[in-house]
């Protein structure tokens, strides 16, 4: 899944993003938000790191366009439907730049900490898709920090690793992995649900509104308690927090029919709010039966407090499993339970 070339400071080809810190797959198998963690796929990457000493370092890289979606409300959807809202693509236009990240670190005996920025261009396609005009570009970013704590007179092997990020414009560096869709749970006639997206624009040439960069903090924190050689038990847990800006609230609530207009012109009704989070706690106890094989248990609580309309409801199109109608809005929580049997075949 990796493959690289790293020379005399340099490191090219398909390895770990150098904002990311906190490892998913070390300390979870599920995840309520994912942080930036690129994961076991690993990232696109032209960068130098510089080495001060004494476990010191400072490294800047280009690096693949990390992307959620663009919420294209200038059409009014009307109804809320993961559907509808995936016909819309990505609403991205083409890449002209990458992704710019740099870090500074430091790693020692007691652990490693890490201070990450990253710089993303925000490039809209056209307002419809009839219309020549887009709204211009816009430069997105993040800032984080992550720091891994050793802790063997808990037990030999015990860390604690956290790494919190704030972001405009660039919520993939809060959620990397989550990012197939919109958030989305039913309960019966209830929904909750929040939209996961870099900016939003809207209208058309008369209309047509500039992007509104989406804010978004997020934290993700694990403790792994080795019992023995064998045995450990990791405690994890995470939060994501979205919010949308005025403009931005107007245009969503109108596209989900709880307002009126389009683009500049979009009022969202009274008590529509587009803001959401979501978090989670985790347990993991995990048996290395063998060095290349380990047996693993996982019990997972996540919550999503979802956005809201005037109404309290809203209008949900037919989809997958779902059938069209009308849905009371409402907080979601999910249990979970896995079970894991991981083989290495290869050193």
């Amino acid at each position: 899944n990796r493959w690289f070339i790293q020379w005399a400071g340099f490191t090219f080809g398909h390895a770990t993003s150098f904002y990311d810190f906190y490892s998913i797959g070390a300390n979870q198998f599920g995840f309520a938000t994912a942080g930036s963690d690129s994961g076991d796929g690993g990232w696109d990457v032209v960068a130098y790191t510089a080495q001060f000493g004494n476990g010191l370092s400072a490294s800047i890289s280009a690096e693949t366009t990390r992307r959620t979606k663009l919420s294209a409300a200038g059409t009014a959807v009307g109804t809320y439907a993961p559907a509808a809202w995936a016909a819309y693509g990505t609403n991205y236009g083409g890449t002209d730049t990458p992704d710019l990240v740099g870090n500074l670190r430091i790693d020692q005996a007691w652990g490693s900490a890490q201070i990450m920025g990253a710089l993303h261009q925000v490039k809209a396609a056209y307002y419809t898709a009839t219309e020549g005009d887009h709204p211009s570009d816009k430069v997105g970013f993040a800032i984080g920090g992550g720091i891994k704590l050793n802790a063997p007179m808990l037990g030999a092997g015990d860390y604690l690793q956290a790494e919190a990020t704030y972001s405009q414009g660039a919520l993939r560096y809060n959620n990397n992995t989550a990012v197939t869709g919109d958030y989305v749970k039913y309960d019966g006639q209830q929904i909750g649900f929040g939209i996961q997206s870099d900016a939003v624009y809207g209208g058309n040439g008369v209309t047509g509104s500039g992007l509104e960069l989406t804010s978004a903090w997020s934290v993700n924190a694990a403790y792994t308690h080795n019992w023995n050689a064998k045995w450990k038990t990791t405690l994890w847990g995470s939060y994501m927090s979205v919010m949308y800006g005025s403009a931005a609230n107007n245009m969503l609530c109108a596209s989900v029919g709880a307002g009126t207009g389009a683009g500049t012109t979009a009022l969202a009704n009274a008590g529509c709010d587009m803001d959401w989070s979501v978090w989670g706690l985790g347990l993991r106890t995990q048996w290395n039966v063998t060095k290349d094989f380990y047996l693993g248990l996982e019990v997972l609580y996540s919550n999503l407090n979802s956005a809201s309309t005037a109404t309290g409801t809203v209008s949900v199109a037919a989809n997958g499993s779902k059938a069209a109608g009308t849905y009371t809005l409402a907080d979601q929580d999910s249990w979970a339970v896995r079970f894991r049997a991981h083989k290495d075949f290869y050193p």
